[in-house]
């Protein structure tokens, strides 16, 4: 049973990352006697793990362990394993939080259309203040009817289908084992494994990408895979920078092998200043922050209480 939780979530740049008296509230309110401490930085962490059954982080060392006796859990609100250097065993359990999929949603939605709505172009138009209804209306594209490929079909990518899907795109799902598609794709919709790329890309109009970092995604995607993809298709990118080489993205949108791209995730982050990315017209930079919202931290909250609760951890 866990009953002692030591939290330290803190983060410089992004205040929505930042755990608060309301989160510990929430944790306390909804799992009956659960102490919840906070800490603010490491020391202080580190001073008060040796009590702790329970830990809420964003990042944890291996050597940790070493201080850390009566740990059971390991718990952070990020979704990806990038960040916690040990491993579930024993009586050690870690939580990653799987609560991030409308957010991303949100996000990859919002650059679909930034790019199908020609709104970059008319962001400039405006500030000419030129009426350019024909050479706006040239750009404008449409997701009704579109393909939508998403690479990383789990979790995360299932819900961006499920966004996706009222405005009438078809959606190819590619996961590296054989699924059933969910519930909500119709019979233009489909699931296929990863040996099917080359093919399903040769009619994308929008490749998602949601795919973990690690060996198994490295450089999945090749300069063959962009140019085999249609002139007019978009990329966006929402899982890990390592799945291609940044100078061969660079080299297709350079050379029209495709359109655009929207890119929230970089081999090298904070994406270094020389990177010519920044300067292209054609792509949409976000700082890893597709998952950021206001209730970012309320939503882990309540995930974990849920968890703890239904004896999942505890």
């Amino acid at each position: 049973m866990i009953q002692k939780l030591l939290v330290y979530l803190t983060h410089p740049h992004v205040d929505t990352w930042n755990f608060k008296a309301g989160h510990k509230e929430i944790l306390e309110a909804e799992t009956p006697g659960l102490e919840v401490t906070v800490c603010h930085h490491s020391a202080e962490f580190l001073e008060k793990m040796p009590d702790a059954d329970a830990v809420a982080v964003w990042y944890f060392k291996k050597e940790w362990l070493d201080n850390a006796p009566q740990l059971k859990l390991i718990a952070t609100p990020a979704a990806g394993t990038d960040w916690i250097d040990a491993e579930p065993s024993g009586n050690l359990k870690i939580s990653h939080g799987s609560f991030h999929g409308w957010m991303i949603a949100e996000s990859v939605t919002g650059a679909i259309f930034y790019f199908c709505k020609a709104f970059a172009l008319s962001s400039v138009m405006q500030s000419q203040a030129k009426w350019a209804r024909i050479k706006i209306s040239n750009q404008i594209t449409s997701l009704y009817g579109a393909k939508v490929t998403i690479l990383g079909f789990g979790s995360i990518g299932t819900i961006i289908g499920r966004a996706l899907k009222p405005f009438g795109c078809m959606i190819t799902g590619v996961k590296r084992t054989a699924a059933q598609p969910p519930e909500y794709f119709s019979h233009e919709d489909k699931v296929v494994t990863v040996d099917q790329l080359a093919e399903v890309l040769q009619t994308t109009d929008h490749l998602i990408l949601v795919l973990p970092g690690g060996n198994d995604t490295q450089g999945i995607l090749t300069p063959e895979h962009f140019k085999m993809m249609p002139a007019s298709s978009t990329i966006y990118n929402v899982g890990r920078g390592n799945v291609y080489k940044e100078e061969d993205l660079v080299d297709a949108l350079e050379n029209g092998e495709i359109a655009g791209a929207y890119l929230d995730v970089f081999e090298k982050e904070p994406l270094p200043e020389e990177s010519p990315l920044w300067n292209m017209d054609n792509v949409l930079i976000q700082p890893h922050i597709s998952a950021a919202s206001p209730q970012y931290l309320e939503l882990f909250a309540r995930e974990l209480a849920d968890r703890i609760n239904s004896k999942e951890l505890g």
